[in-house]
């Protein structure tokens, strides 16, 4: 991440970003990327920052945030103009192509509310990453891979110095949050599927990071324990403070019958004893289960910001 200090960087070549990873084999390409290191170094990153901290909490929020909760504000209008269309199938409403075309049509436009001109430049290598982000048009489904995508766009806006350090707990708790609103939104709307979904053998349907994250903020919590994400009452009175208790409650709100044979990751979760264990737990299955997975990966584009070129010591 740019620090407030920095010059800015020397011009560079902007590209489009396209998929690299073709085959299983090409995966150890992937690992060894500086993409893969920067992509982690970044979620790390904002995993400490938002450390102990509640939603709620006061903290800056710069020009740039609210330029993207704007651009997140006009994806969500756009849903409430293309409602869902009369079909026989229950799941995947064509109408989310349409709001789809209209996204990839206005991409770069957005992103270009966000960039100053100066850096005009990225818009087209960084517009990308937030097409990527929303979900498949083909299939009309989502999954980690998409949100692995806008994770990759906050990346590449903090790669350019759009978003800054002191942006950190911003980035999650006003823009991300804000995404995952969008998306759920989406979900719901268009009755979208689960890319790749593992069933109840997954850990959510659809999203991963807020787990990680929302998993950190409740680190060193005075009385809210891992045990209790699966009772009611504490998950209708805390989730405004914490994402873990929002995407339980989003479950709960989507999925009939006992939690332990929807969810059954998450039921196993509930008996670690403490919060910063269900925190390194979670990486550790981010990596293996979503980033070290070849369907996941195969679709993650590469360019100058993330690039697949091994990883070069400073």
């Amino acid at each position: 991440m740019a620090s407030s200090e920095d010059t800015p960087p020397a011009p560079q070549n902007f590209i489009i970003p396209k998929k690299e990873i073709h085959t299983v084999p090409d995966m150890g390409k992937w690992k060894r990327s500086q993409a893969y290191a920067d992509y982690i170094g970044f979620i790390l990153t904002l995993n400490e920052g938002v450390k102990g901290k509640k939603l709620t909490f006061e903290y800056r929020v710069s020009e740039a945030i609210e330029k993207l909760v704007a651009l997140l504000n006009t994806l969500d209008r756009w849903i409430d103009e293309t409602p869902p269309v009369d079909q026989p199938s229950r799941f995947g409403n064509k109408a989310y192509r349409t709001w789809y075309a209209k996204l990839d049509e206005e991409a770069e436009n957005l992103v270009a509310t966000v960039v100053p001109t100066h850096l005009a430049a990225a818009v087209p290598e960084v517009a990308v990453y937030l097409k990527e982000s929303v979900g498949n048009s083909t299939r009309i489904d989502y999954g980690t891979g998409h949100e692995a995508a806008f994770a990759a766009f906050l990346c590449c806006l903090c790669k350019i110095g759009v978003l800054r350090v002191d942006d950190q707990i911003a980035i999650v708790f006003t823009v991300f949050n804000r995404y995952l609103e969008v998306m759920r939104k989406l979900q719901k709307t268009y009755r979208m599927e689960p890319a790749g979904s593992q069933g109840v053998w997954g850990l959510d349907d659809f999203q991963f990071l807020p787990f990680i994250w929302g998993s950190s903020q409740l680190i060193d919590h005075p009385y809210l324990e891992p045990r209790h994400f699966v009772d009611e009452k504490a998950v209708n009175e805390n989730h405004k403070d914490y994402m873990f208790l929002e995407c339980i409650l989003f479950i709960t709100e989507m999925k009939t019958g006992p939690f332990a044979e929807h969810s059954n990751q998450l039921w196993n979760i509930s008996a670690v004893p403490s919060w910063s264990k269900v925190n390194q737990g979670l990486i550790r299955m981010y990596k293996a289960e979503c980033l070290e997975k070849f369907p996941v990966i195969q679709h993650f584009k590469f360019g100058s910001l993330l690039p697949i070129h091994p990883v070069t010591s400073c």
